[in-house]
């Protein structure tokens, strides 16, 4: 699903004394099937942005565009309902939303909602908590009688369930060990090219960032600073850390063996194994010189 900001500018209290400020004149175009991650400090914009893109919030000026579907200041409520039901939103800690006395009930509840038959709800609770690495028998049991790793998972499974075109990510990761964290990117970028799905990124993770995205975007003070593919954002390391934002590891481990070595690779590296190729390679030619 395509989904396009034009000039969209948002403010918390419009047209109060305490009118404050969050996103000015975004220009913004995520592509259908696109995976984009969004970077920026604590307070850039990047959650004010994420809440646009299923009408949690609304332009204060401007319009998003979501698929078909309009999104301006006035946009009536009943408007909203096809948007909320095509764009999923897995927040921090989205294990904090369950409520349901089992699992099964807790994942069938939001399609259900939107007029999905129980037999169709169920059988996609059964299809996707096996996706999310849980094992089927959980169903009939309270979500909190989990742990903490498996109530997110179930949480996703609910959000999953609504069989979303875009799948928004606030963090999701939040929290979890190194193991979990990968477990769970892996299994949304998975997600993301089996279903093809459109999706939106926000992290502080640089890693994350730099092996999934397609395209990331940099926020600062609500705009947008800087637009690319992960290759051409981080080859310019010193403009990152000059914004106080960090690189992943291995950019920030060639960038001082750059300077140390007095020497320039030939390309910005996003893993050991490029990073390895590239001093094998560059060994090769001064040993040729």
């Amino acid at each position: 699903m395509h989904i396009t900001f034009e000039k969209v500018s948002y403010s918390y209290s419009y047209g109060t004394p305490f009118e404050k400020r969050a996103l000015h004149d975004i220009q913004l175009d995520i592509k259908s099937g696109e995976y984009l991650g969004v970077i920026g400090h604590t307070g850039s914009g990047k959650s004010t942005l994420l809440q646009h893109l299923n009408a949690l919030l609304k332009p204060s000026s401007g319009t998003v565009t979501i698929g078909s579907n309009t999104i301006l200041h006035d946009t009536k409520s009943k408007k909203l309902r096809p948007i909320r039901q095509k764009v999923g939103i897995v927040f921090q800690f989205p294990e904090h939303q369950l409520f349901e006395e089992t699992v099964m009930k807790d994942i069938c509840y939001g399609p259900m909602n939107f007029g999905t038959s129980r037999s169709e709800a169920e059988r996609r609770a059964r299809e996707l908590i096996v996706k999310v690495g849980l094992p089927e028998e959980v169903l009939d049991k309270s979500p909190f009688d989990l742990s903490g790793g498996q109530m997110r998972r179930v949480a996703i499974a609910g959000v999953l369930a609504m069989d979303p075109d875009v799948i928004v990510l606030d963090e999701p990761t939040a929290g979890l060990d190194p193991r979990g964290q990968k477990e769970i990117m892996d299994m949304f970028y998975d997600l993301h090219r089996e279903k093809k799905l459109t999706t939106v990124l926000v992290t502080h993770s640089m890693e994350d960032a730099a092996r999934y995205a397609d395209t990331i975007a940099i926020l600062k003070k609500g705009e947008i600073m800087r637009k690319g593919e992960p290759l051409h954002i981080f080859s310019d390391p010193e403009m990152l850390l000059d914004m106080g934002l960090d690189v992943p590891e291995v950019v920030r481990f060639q960038y001082m063996y750059e300077k140390k070595a007095g020497v320039k690779l030939s390309k910005t590296c996003l893993s050991i194994e490029e990073f390895v190729t590239e001093i094998k390679l560059q060994h090769e030619q001064e040993a040729v010189l």
